[in-house]
């Protein structure tokens, strides 16, 4: 019987991202935190660090074969479920996490639902074609992209200039 490898979602510890991730690519696991440069300010000076964009999360491509190696390695906590089993992300939205962590584009993540905006379409830029929701936060416009199987919702910051509006769906 066929058994693709798939991503899935796993929470971890707090602050174990980047060491489960070293943990599972050291067992042969194909792991991917997606990191984003934050300048971080202490009392005696200020330095650019890269965090997870998604607190607690790893992503992993296995077969089913390996769930439980997944599980057995330190500082991995359950994956993440939806309708009753482990969720799969589709290859698209890893490749979007992949592209927004290397855009140079302020992004941010939250899990809470934001209300529904305009929904419009990157013309320019390495984000160009991406579509999701426009709202405003205290004056920046911010585009709001729907990650499902996650129950996440990504926040970038993007100039009008670069938006078109869609017609929904």
């Amino acid at each position: 019987m066929d058994d693709p490898a798939k991503w899935y979602a796993v929470y971890t510890k707090s602050r174990n991202e980047k060491k489960l991730t070293g943990r599972l690519n050291e067992k042969g696991i194909e792991a991917y935190v997606p990191l984003r440069k934050t300048l971080k300010q202490w009392s005696d000076r200020k330095k650019f660090v890269e965090e997870p964009l998604i607190s607690s999360y790893v992503f992993v491509n296995i077969q089913s074969s390996r769930y439980y190696d997944v599980l057995n390695t330190q500082g991995a906590v359950r994956y993440i479920w939806f309708n009753g089993k482990p969720a799969s992300i589709p290859d698209s939205q890893i490749q979007l996490l992949k592209i927004l962590a290397t855009s140079g584009y302020d992004v941010e993540c939250t899990s809470n639902s934001l209300p529904k905006g305009s929904h419009v379409r990157v013309t320019s830029g390495p984000l160009k074609g991406l579509t999701g929701e426009l709202v405003n936060f205290a004056g920046n416009n911010k585009v709001i992209l729907r990650l499902d199987t996650l129950d996440k919702v990504l926040v970038l910051t993007i100039s009008p200039y670069f938006l078109e509006s869609i017609a929904e769906n």
